[in-house]
């Protein structure tokens, strides 16, 4: 009995290294390859920090991260405040089916569809596109993202810390300043963490309504593929792989200190 439950065990712990292997053996590969003064994936050449210059030597990726940077971080900043302000009138105001389900359509709609929706809408406006139309199409999906976390955070919430805050003759904002928003920050956190991600690295949405002349990452990346991806590019990824993994570690700590506070 005690052999078969010994090889059970074995044979989870060879699935759970194979599946770790799958998700995470890429990206390892490609932080190597970073670092590869060849930057052939076939051969070493030993280790080598020169495609990180001549990253800082390539400014059409550099300019096209800075453009990704700005469409990222406005929208993520819009999307927080709009999507939280909606969480809270969802999950207080009003309680409605249907209007969850309109709410949340743009989470679901294939990519493709609301990027031709979105071109043919600003087309109809006759508005010149660039960063700021990539902007909006961006906070159109991104406030469903945000309000999704945010009420999901709002459902574990206590009323009656509200109710107590103003029993004490606090006004109902600045209760919302002292009581609501410092309780519900974990997941406005969260919410603009993956606001900031999925702007960052969407490409359909931001290849139909970007303008002439101003590509975003991904958009600059799509474009080096039918010549050939250099190996700065790893270098790149792996600068941003490093940010991102920050960022969480920051977001939880804080996140932590928070609540032990």
């Amino acid at each position: 009995m005690r052999s078969k439950f010994l090889k059970r065990v074995r044979a989870l712990d060879v699935h759970l290294v194979l599946v770790y292997l799958f998700l995470y053996g890429p990206i390892v590969m490609l932080i190597v390859l970073s670092f590869n003064e060849l930057g052939l994936p076939t051969a070493w050449g030993g280790f080598s920090l020169k495609w990180y210059g001549e990253l800082a030597r390539n400014t059409a990726l550099l300019n096209a991260g800075i453009n990704s940077l700005i469409v990222a971080g406005g929208s993520t900043l819009v999307s927080a405040v709009i999507g939280t302000l909606l969480a809270i009138g969802l999950e207080r105001a009003v309680r409605s089916t249907l209007l969850d389900a309109f709410v949340f359509v743009p989470m679901i709609i294939p990519d493709i569809v609301l990027a031709i929706a979105l071109l043919s809408f600003y087309s109809l406006l006759k508005m010149r596109l660039g960063l700021y139309s990539i902007m909006l199409s961006h906070i159109v999906f991104n406030i469903a993202f945000v309000a999704a976390i945010v009420r999901t955070r709002l459902s574990y919430f206590d009323p009656s810390l509200e109710e107590a805050s103003m029993d004490l003759g606090a006004t109902q904002i600045k209760t919302f300043l002292k009581i609501t928003l410092p309780l519900i920050l974990p997941g406005i956190m969260a919410g603009a963490l993956l606001a900031f991600t999925i702007s960052f690295d969407e490409f359909v949405i931001a290849f139909f309504t970007a303008g002439p002349g101003q590509p975003t990452l991904p958009i600059q990346i799509y474009s080096m593929v039918r010549f050939g991806v250099t190996p700065d590019v790893n270098a790149l990824s792996t600068i941003i792989l490093f940010i991102s993994i920050t960022s969480i570690l920051v977001a939880q700590r804080l996140s932590g200190m928070r609540g032990v506070l």
